[in-house]
């Protein structure tokens, strides 16, 4: 039987580890010059994770932090774009053109705050374009057209990306037309525009205190919705992560981040913390 120092000691040992433990996760997110997120299209956690065809895909998972347990929301692929943008699908269930909502966004949420966003789309045809589609360029994966209290100003065509990436707004969306988001286009060819748009962004994140963010909207139905989710950064502790997060995981981490409110489901979806430095 034990002693009552012996338990006395054990239960000191506990608390402890338990106060290192606690001590390692950061109690605040750190706060990013910069954040950009680029939307992929309908591909589960293993087409991409480990495929010959994604290999610029996989070194940024090797450098930064994957996880392997990341999920839309649902199908098809529009309600995703409204959930990460504004924390709800908004009630849309399939891909209609188009919408309008007065609800808030992580956009209106940022602008009140006094901070900046755009969203850059590839094949847009001018900034601030409500057209529908335009050669393979498609509204339905660009959530900010679609909310009255956003700036149409904010709406530009991927061709505005600057090059200075010190000029970039807070967060930023990239969507790749349907060719190089793999909707229609191959793995490969997407991870090729990956590479030859935002290898350079990635590596001077690596240095500037910033972030990328790659994710999809959806799985091709194989895998429960499961999808790649990959962050990298100067801040960003390379691994593997295990924890089940959501597009709306990822949303309420930009929020906290920033210290915004929190929009619709991001709510009572937790922070990403544990993938920080510091």
């Amino acid at each position: 039987m034990l002693t009552f120092v012996t338990r006395l000691t054990l239960v000191c040992a506990v608390l402890s580890l338990s106060q290192v433990g606690f001590a390692q996760e950061p109690q605040t997110l750190p706060l990013p010059a910069h954040i950009v997120v680029v939307m992929e299209e309908n591909h589960s956690f293993s087409d991409i994770i480990g495929s010959s065809q994604a290999p610029y895909i996989n070194s940024l998972a090797a450098e930064g932090a994957l996880f392997t347990e990341s999920f839309a929301i649902t199908h098809p692929s529009e309600p995703n774009y409204l959930a990460i943008f504004s924390g709800s699908t908004q009630g849309v269930t399939d891909d209609s053109c188009p919408h309008t909502f007065s609800t808030a966004t992580l956009e209106s949420e940022l602008l009140a705050a006094k901070k900046t966003f755009t969203g850059y789309s590839e094949g847009l045809p001018q900034a601030g374009s409500m057209v529908c589609t335009s050669g393979e360029y498609a509204r339905k994966h660009v959530p900010w057209t679609n909310f009255s209290k956003d700036s149409p100003t904010d709406n530009q065509p991927f061709t505005s990306f600057p090059t200075d990436f010190s000029q970039l707004p807070l967060v930023s969306f990239v969507i790749p037309n349907l060719l190089d988001d793999m909707h229609d286009g191959t793995i490969q060819q997407g991870d090729i525009w990956l590479q030859t748009n935002l290898s350079v962004y990635a590596s001077w994140a690596m240095t500037n205190n910033s972030v990328l963010i790659i994710t999809w909207d959806e799985d091709d139905g194989s895998e429960s919705n499961q999808i790649p989710t990959i962050f990298v950064g100067e801040q960003v502790k390379p691994g593997k992560y295990s924890e089940k997060i959501t597009h709306y995981n990822v949303l309420r981490t930009i929020e906290q981040a920033y210290k915004l409110k929190h929009l619709g489901a991001s709510a009572s979806a937790k922070p990403i913390k544990d993938i920080w430095k510091k």
